[in-house]
This record gives C-alpha cells, structure tokens and sequence, in this order.
C-alpha cells in the first residue's frame, strides 16, 4: 500500500485537475469535429480513449518533471517531499514507471487513424521539454499552453484525419487560457521561485498580473466566438458564452490575489469546471446544426 501511494503522489493521480485540463481540448477538438447525426458509439470510444490518453501522459509527464526537477523542488516548500525529490522513489525506478506509462499510451494512441498517430508522435519532445524551458526563458507557461492543448488538434484529425483553420483557431484560444491559468497557478512558487532563479510569466508580470490575463482570456474568448461564426452556430452557442466569459474576467481576474497561495490554487483548480462548461457550449453548437 505505501508503493501504490507513492505512485499516486508522484503521478498526481490523486490530483485530477492536472489530467482533466489536458483532456477537456481533446474533448473541444472531438466535438467540433464530429458528426451528431452519426452514431455516438464511435464518439463515445473516442471520448473514453482520449481520457485514457490524458492520464497515461499527464502521469509520465509529471514524473519526468519531477525527475529533471528533483534538485530545485527540494527548494520549494509546496514541492520538496515529492517522492524523487525526496528520495522515496529512486530516478530509476521513477523512469521505469514513465516508461511503462508511455507503451500504454501508445496502444491506446493506435486505435485512432495514422494521421492522428504521426501527429501525436511528433508532439512528444513538447511533452518532455517542458521542464527546461522555464531555465531559460520567462514563457515557459506560454510552451505549457502549446504543449497542453495540443489534443485539441488530435480531437479533430481523428475524425477529419487533416487539419484545417477551424481546430487551429480553437487551439490558439486555448493556448492563451493556459498561458492565463497557469500564470495565476504560478504565484504559489514566485517567492523560491526567484530565490533558485526559476523563470516564468508570474515573476515577469508580478507588478501588474491583470495586463497578462485579460490580454489571455480576451484571446480565449475570441476564438470561440470565431469558431462558433464560422460553424454556423445558433445564437444559443453565442448567448452561454456569457458564463465561460464572467468565470474569466470576474472570478480568475478580479478575484485573483497573488499573495495568497490558497486563492491562486482555487482559482486554477476552477478551469477544470470551465473546461466542462466550454464543453457543453461546443455541444449546444453543434447540436444546433443537427435541428
């Protein structure tokens, strides 16, 4: 019991918001996609594979962070008993576990068409690059959002199998409400985070948080409504964005107080429910295109 818990903590698994906020683009990218008309069952296996998907390489990204990581999160206190900063999991082992996560990845990734295949295959060094990044630049947050929302595109070719400017339009929304979020989630770490010398947009845009985002969620909103235009949506699709908008601008934005940690992760934890509720709007669009 006390490996199988140490596996949970070094994959997160115990954490689902890190997993659900890769999966719900994958969900964007599938849904404006598909077909209503047709049967779900193909919409369904979908759904549940890129699920799957989501957790298996949320968890071996997280262990290859933690590994490349290990020296500066005993630094931090939020993350200095991490089980390979710890030392309760050895790299070995923690590479091993990251290994075995990525074979089944890949069995789950050959169900959908080559094109999906090649396409996921080449986002790989995105994958696991990401913890290096923020040793050399401000942006790593901004590489996050390329990184994380990347399924969005996968969602789309594995029914189109081609890509094309309506899943690009919604992928760059999405990128910048990464960039957002996961700004806000950096507060937690910006005090050792600039003692060690870890770089990131919370430290950049530390003087003044509100340019960043509403710059980020202005673009995110953009772009659905953009997608939703050029999908003919009903006016229905254009009406609910009103929610995703105010959770945006009234509770991340005007909420926000980057001195407490406690805030910044509720406020990062609550896109979890606006990657549902961006969800529900795409569906509520394209099932009007089916009346």
């Amino acid at each position: 019991m006390a490996n199988i818990k140490l596996f949970i903590d070094l994959t997160r698994l115990n954490k689902p918001t890190g997993y659900m906020l890769l999966f719900w683009p994958c969900m964007w990218g599938l849904t404006i996609a598909y077909d209503f008309n047709n049967n779900l069952n193909q919409y369904l296996f979908y759904s549940f594979l890129f699920f799957s998907g989501s957790v298996l390489m949320r968890s071996a990204g997280c262990i290859v962070n933690d590994i490349v990581d290990r020296n500066i999160d005993k630094k931090v206190e939020r993350t200095k008993n991490r089980p390979v900063a710890s030392g309760k999991i050895s790299v070995l082992l923690a590479s091993i576990y990251s290994i075995i996560l990525c074979l089944i990845a890949l069995l789950v990734l050959i169900n959908f068409n080559n094109y999906t295949i090649l396409l996921a295959i080449a986002s790989m060094p995105l994958a696991f690059s990401y913890p290096f990044i923020k040793r050399f630049t401000y942006w790593p947050q901004l590489f996050l959002g390329i990184t994380f929302n990347y399924g969005l595109l996968l969602g789309w070719t594995s029914v189109h199998g081609d890509i094309s400017f309506i899943p690009l339009m919604l992928y760059f929304g999405a990128i910048f409400w990464t960039l957002g979020y996961d700004t806000i989630y950096g507060y937690q770490d910006i005090k050792d985070d600039e003692i060690i010398g870890v770089k990131s947009t919370s430290i950049k845009f530390k003087k003044n948080p509100l340019k960043i985002l509403i710059i980020c969620y202005l673009i995110t909103i953009i772009s659905l409504i953009t997608v939703g235009i050029i999908m003919k949506f009903n006016f229905v699709y254009f009406f609910l964005l009103i929610v995703p908008s105010f959770h945006l601008f009234f509770f991340q934005i005007s909420k926000l107080n980057m001195q407490k940690p406690s805030v910044c992760l509720k406020i990062f934890k609550s896109n979890n429910i606006l990657g549902l509720i961006i969800y529900l709007n795409l569906i509520v669009g394209k099932i009007s295109l089916t009346l």
